[in-house]
Parts: structure tokens; sequence; C-alpha cells
């Protein structure tokens, strides 16, 4: 799609401003169709300046739950497909989902199905949800298709806020105490280097140790402030190659407290997904590639492939995550049970039901053993710069007195 910048008039008298469309006629048309008489239009021309930019998926979780909701109660109530997007798209909060659907739009008008103009979107239409549309198109149940996809968002939505609630206390208790020691050091501790200089005696060597933390602070800071966004975008980068991610995965489901929590999250995001692609009747193939791509853990990832190969090879689906750590019986065994009795997608639920209550278990534990630990680290931090000024003040009063 295309942005037009254009002149024109409408009743209320001179009116200019921008359009996007899919070229200069369709662009004239809709202008038409708002009743405005167009006297000049033309094409802008994209720039790094003028190029919107977005980091990730552009519309929030919650808004892309409530547009699945909304879309499928139209499709039910009768509406086209066509309308409804209209409809949504005059409605939404979402910018960013309004813009995309004004889009989706066009692409219906011209006879495209939903799962083409969808998949036109891959930063807010994943290719589960694309597959899963498609499917929903072939069967004559897209409503339906919908409703999944929306409690299928609504509870990755819900077990993400129940991970970032759990995190949020020590990241916050963290950036407290990396203020307040910065505080400390740039602020308190420079007030009595002077007279610790006059004092003349040799100091403790916590003292010498704060001093030195200070002046180092005072003097080479843009050092550490270099050192943290070094860190940040290394890992950025480390992310995008496959085999450094795997490694970092790997790290984060070992680590204490947070892993187990983290494989929980995990698990229930790739069990819900299979789920949801096997309900929508996705081939079990077409499924697994999928489920790859989204589980958005490198270590996963990797079972999901060797599983995809196991299957193409006629062999059963379980066989690599019985040999994998991060895969509990439970798993598994429910697989196999579902193989059996062909309903694979209900069994599959039920352990996503499982980890995602174990996920909300597991927040809620977390955050009880983390504030002590983090109120304990906080009053350790400061205890120790407050003592190396108060040790030498002692023995600076006792020679007084």
């Amino acid at each position: 799609m295309a942005r037009f910048k254009y002149s024109g008039r409408d009743i209320k008298g001179k009116r200019d401003g921008t359009i996007q469309s899919g070229s200069n006629r369709e662009a004239i048309q809709m202008l038409r169709e708002e009743g405005i008489r167009v006297i000049e239009i033309g094409e802008v021309a994209e720039s790094i300046l003028t190029k919107e930019i977005s980091f990730g998926n552009p519309v929030k979780l919650h808004h892309l739950v409530i547009y699945l909701r909304q879309f499928s109660t139209l499709l039910k109530a009768g509406v086209t497909v066509v309308e409804s997007t209209r409809i949504l798209a005059e409605q939404t909060d979402s910018k960013a989902l309004k813009k995309v659907l004004i889009d989706i739009e066009q692409e219906l008008r011209e006879g495209n199905p939903l799962s083409t103009a969808t998949g036109k979107h891959p930063k807010v239409f994943s290719a589960m949800f694309v597959n899963m549309v498609k499917a929903g198109e072939v069967g004559g149940n897209l409503d339906e298709t919908l409703e999944r996809l929306a409690v299928h968002f609504e509870k990755q939505h819900y077990t993400r806020q129940k991970i970032s609630a759990a995190l949020a206390y020590p990241l916050t208790v963290g950036f407290v105490a990396i203020g307040v020691v910065i505080f400390l050091l740039t602020s308190v501790v420079p007030t009595f280097v002077n007279m610790f200089k006059d004092f003349g005696a040799e100091l403790p060597a916590i003292t010498r140790f704060v001093l030195s933390s200070s002046d180092f602070m005072q003097s080479f800071w843009w050092i550490i402030v270099l050192f943290f966004i070094a860190i940040y975008f290394g890992i950025l980068a480390l992310k995008k190659n496959r085999d450094t991610k795997y490694y970092i995965d790997f790290t984060l489901l070992r680590m204490p407290l947070i892993g187990k929590m983290m494989q929980k999250a995990v698990l229930a995001r790739m069990t819900r997904t299979m789920s949801s692609l096997f309900a929508s009747s996705v081939p079990i193939l077409q499924a697994m590639a999928i489920v790859e791509k989204v589980v958005e853990n490198e270590v996963i990832a990797r079972v999901m492939r060797d599983s995809r190969e196991y299957l193409e090879k006629g062999r059963s689906l379980t066989e690599p995550m019985l040999k994998h750590w991060a895969f509990p019986p439970l798993i598994t065994q429910m697989i196999v049970i579902g193989e059996k009795t062909g309903a694979l997608d209900e069994m599959l639920g039920k352990v996503a039901d499982f980890y995602e209550k174990e996920v909300e278990t597991s927040t809620d534990r977390l955050k009880s053993l983390i504030e002590p630990i983090m109120i304990i680290l906080l009053a350790t931090i400061v205890g120790t710069i407050v003592l190396s000024i108060m040790i030498p003040m002692f023995e600076i009063f006792n020679q007084i007195g």
C-alpha cells in the first residue's frame, strides 16, 4: 500500500491530507466515496524520515483479542467478512490495527480471501493465525475459528501478564538500588573525602573500596553507561543467531528460581498453540512447523523440529520429547493418549490449562521468594556504603574525645 497526498474540496470547502491506497485510481475512488472532489493528488515517496518504524508487533495483544471476539460475533450475526472488517476498523481504539484493517478491507473488496489479506501483515498476524483462518475458510466455520483464536490469545495474554507481574518487583527494586548507589557514590561519599584525608590514619579496606568506587563513578561514569548499552545490544544481536539464542534460552530454562517458571510458560504456549491448530484441522506437519516458529524458545523449537522430522519418517511424534529434559512425562503421556483416541487437540488443551495454572502458582511463589531476597540485597548494598563512612567517623570522634 502506498501513501498519497491530495488536495480537494468537500461540502465544507478546501481539504488537504494523505490517504493509503493500492494505486492512484483507488485513492481517488476512496476520496470520492468520502465526498471529496480531488483537485490534485500524488504519491508520497517513503524515506527513512517519513516511514513508520515499529519494533515487534505494533498491535497490543488485548486489542487483538477484542478484535477477534467482535469479529466472531459479527460473523455469527450474519454480517459479511468485508462489512465486519469495515465496522471493526471504525470502532477499534488501536491506530495500528485500524490501519491494518483498512488495508485488509481493500484486499477483501478486490476478491482476496481473509487468510491472504491477513498474511500480508506478518507483524500483526502470525503464521498460526493465517493458517487457522485459512482452515476456517475451507471448513466453513470461520466464526468458530476466530472465537478459538480469541481464547488462545486471551490465555497467552494472561500468562504473559502473570510473568510480567512476577518480574516487575525485582526489576523495580533493582533499578531503585542502582539509583540509590549512584546517588550515594556521587553525592554523599565525596563530601567525606577531605575529612578522611585530614584524618591522616590508614582507612579501613571497606572505606578505601567505596572511595575508589566513588572516584571511578565520577570520572568514568560514561564507561558504565556504554557497558550496559553494549550488553543490551549484544544480547539482541546474539538472539538473532539461532545457535547463540539456543544457549541463551537453555541458560534461562536452567536458572534457579525463574527457570522452572519459564519452562512451564513455554510449554503452556506450545501446547495451547498445538491444540488450537489441531482443533482447526490444520495438517499436523504444517502445525508442527508453525509451532516451531511461534514458540519463541529455541530449545523447545529444536525438539519441535525433530518431532516433525520423525513424523515425516512415519515415527511417533513423542520420541524426541521422551529423550529431552525440558518435556515432563505429562506432555508425552497426554499426546500418546490423544493420538490413540483421536482427541489430540483436547488432550493438548488440558495440558495447556494445567501449565497455565502452574505458571500462575509459580509466579505467586516467585514473588513471595524474591521480595525478601531483594530487600536483603538492597539493605546490604546501602549498609556497606554507610558502614564504610561510619567506621572512620567513629575513629575520628574517638581521637577528638
